[in-house]
């Protein structure tokens, strides 16, 4: 592993404070590109992204997840879908690999994001989907704010080594 994947690694952290400098296209394509070079079970690419950067679409969903004030501020928010019909079983697990590649990609392009959880909260996913228009047999497995950092915080790796079980438990 280079030394430079790991610096990306360890500096990916929850940003929540950004500028008002908005994310070029060039960087969305970028992240959702690295998001869709991520592993999916049986090759089936569960996902679907609703890229949002109106002012008005941000602020909305900053008041339908009760954890999402960051979206005020954000100039870009990224919907990871998963379609259940496409990957019934494997469909969660193939959208948080991707979304790890997307956060990943983000640290890496100098941009501050936050992962919010929707799935599997049932009102989440409700408001989600009302807000971005996405079907009922598409499920919103999380938002993800994106923006300019105006916070920066220390690189850090959260190793424990008591979690470690070598050979068996």
């Amino acid at each position: 592993m280079s030394k430079d994947l790991l610096e990306t690694i360890f500096s990916r952290r929850s940003i929540r404070k950004y500028t008002e400098e908005p994310v070029n296209e060039a960087d969305i394509k970028a992240l959702l590109e690295a998001a869709m070079a991520a592993p999916s079970a049986s090759n089936r690419k569960p996902w679907y992204y609703v890229v949002v950067t109106e002012r008005e679409m941000l602020d909305r969903l900053a008041e339908v997840h009760p954890h999402g004030k960051m979206l005020f501020q954000a100039t870009l928010c990224i919907a990871v879908c998963g379609g259940p019909t496409d990957s019934e079983r494997f469909w969660v697990q193939d959208c948080s690999a991707a979304t790890e590649n997307l956060l990943l990609a983000a640290a890496a392009l100098g941009l501050g994001v936050v992962w919010l959880g929707v799935y599997p909260r049932e009102d989440r996913v409700a408001a989600v989907q009302r807000v971005l228009g996405i079907p009922e047999t598409i499920a919103p497995l999380n938002l993800i704010s994106i923006g300019h950092p105006a916070e920066e915080k220390e690189p850090r790796t959260q190793y424990d080594e008591a979690r470690v079980h070598r050979g068996r438990w």
